[in-house]
């Protein structure tokens, strides 16, 4: 077990990179079993979720090995073994594995999917999506049994702009005959990324990053060597560092107009940025200023993803804020950390009321999720005294070597092994 244990009250300067995002990579490296030629993964970050994807990909027959920064995938064997909860507990996309597995086998078996306590989310609409390609659907003890041995294209009107379900029907109709049309398809990068990817190999998909995606089947499709987009989270947990923290920092390696709805709401709370080719400048000085509301929504309204951070930043702003969580019933965990560090939130239902302080101060804290844990480092950052934050195992799941990426702008924050 290990420990990050932060020094706070310092402002943050210089320049980051950002990582290739962990929720592009995930469906793409799903993706790779579309195709029995070898695939190469450019810039894939290390993380305990991409190893989880990765085992189970190997579990599945296919090859899978890290060459520095590039990862090599090879499916020529895919084999159907049922994806047991020991695989699938670790990881919440492990649940869209079934469009990629089925497109090519017809056949799949997967454990219901774990991943970080925030909320139900439910695989009720990948089901239905999959049974609206003609797929017969059992559960059986806990196993997802997936018969798509007459699987054809179909219009597919999702009940809700799910990312998971878009993903999985993209994937499923790659190489059925015909066209499969997703009507209310989710519309962030990470689908435009897997999108890109698929027709890398071959295939032939429109509409990604609008409501409406076409997927026409081909015959057959071939390797290739893909790069995947920066991670926009990872960038936006950056840049509510340095808000509340103080500091200027240059986040590079970023696509602006992914950024737009976490930049537009930092521009509230007094920072300053410049947005300039692939990277943008924040210059914050003094405490923030507090955001009247705050609403998660779908790409490419405020992401639910950056509520935890921006709520660490929040918590030290010259005012009150309030936060609406409209995705999520249980995302709020985190925030019985941050009372622990003098923050002065109340929760209630899916609504947060935090009312900022002038300081806040160190304490011992245990991340339970993986932004929540980005939420308690970036508190820790701008607290004054030490911190120390248990449970980086989730933090790990999304930031590579986030102790490292802080110190190097300057933080004092550390990784120590716990006895």
């Amino acid at each position: 077990m290990q420990k990050l244990t932060v020094q706070g009250g310092v402002p943050l300067n210089g320049e980051v990179t950002v990582q290739t995002a962990k929720n592009a990579a995930l469906p793409i490296i799903a993706a790779c079993i579309l195709t029995d030629e070898p695939i190469i993964i450019k810039k894939c970050p290390h993380l305990k979720d991409i190893d989880a994807m990765l085992n189970i990909m190997r579990h599945l027959g296919c090859s899978a090995e890290f060459e520095g920064d590039n990862l090599h995938v090879c499916c020529h064997d895919v084999s159907l073994n049922v994806i047991n909860a020991d695989l699938t507990g670790k990881l919440r996309s492990s649940i869209f594995i079934l469009g990629s597995i089925l497109s090519r086998c017809r056949r799949a078996y997967i454990s219901h999917p774990g991943g970080c306590e925030i909320g139900l989310r439910p695989i009720d609409l990948h089901i239905s999506g999959l049974k609206g390609l003609s797929v017969k659907i059992e559960d059986e003890s806990g196993v997802i049994c997936c018969d798509g041995t007459d699987m054809k294209s179909a219009v597919v009107n999702l009940d809700f702009a799910s990312v998971g379900a878009t993903e999985n029907l993209m994937m499923a109709g790659a190489l059925l005959d015909g066209e499969t049309v997703i009507v209310n398809a989710a519309r962030e990068p990470e689908i435009v990324d897997l999108a890109g990817f698929i027709n890398a190999m071959g295939g032939k998909v429109s509409g990604a990053g609008g409501s409406i995606i076409r997927v026409t089947g081909v015959k057959k499709l071939h390797g290739c060597t893909y790069t995947p987009i920066p991670d926009r989270i990872c960038a936006g947990t950056y840049l509510a560092a340095v808000a509340a923290t103080g500091g200027c920092v240059s986040v590079k390696n970023i696509v602006p107009e992914h950024l737009f709805g976490i930049t537009e709401r930092l521009k509230k709370t007094g920072a300053k940025l410049y947005l300039k080719g692939g990277s943008v400048r924040i210059c914050a000085v003094g405490r923030p200023k507090a955001i009247h509301k705050l609403e998660t929504n779908v790409y490419p309204a405020f992401p639910t993803d950056m509520q935890p951070q921006f709520c660490a930043m929040l918590a030290r702003a010259n005012g009150s804020s309030v936060i609406v969580e409209n995705l999520f019933e249980n995302r709020f965990g985190y925030t019985t950390e941050l009372v622990k560090m003098g923050a002065n939130i109340t929760v209630k239902d899916r609504i947060a009321v935090v009312a900022g302080v002038p300081k806040l101060h160190g304490a011992a804290v245990k991340a339970c999720d993986l932004r929540g844990g980005a939420a308690l480092v970036i508190a820790a950052l701008s607290a004054e005294g030490k911190t120390e934050i248990y449970g980086t195992e989730h933090i790990d799941r999304g930031y590579e070597n986030i102790e490292r990426s802080f110190a190097a702008l300057g933080g004092n924050i550390i990784r120590t092994e716990v006895e």
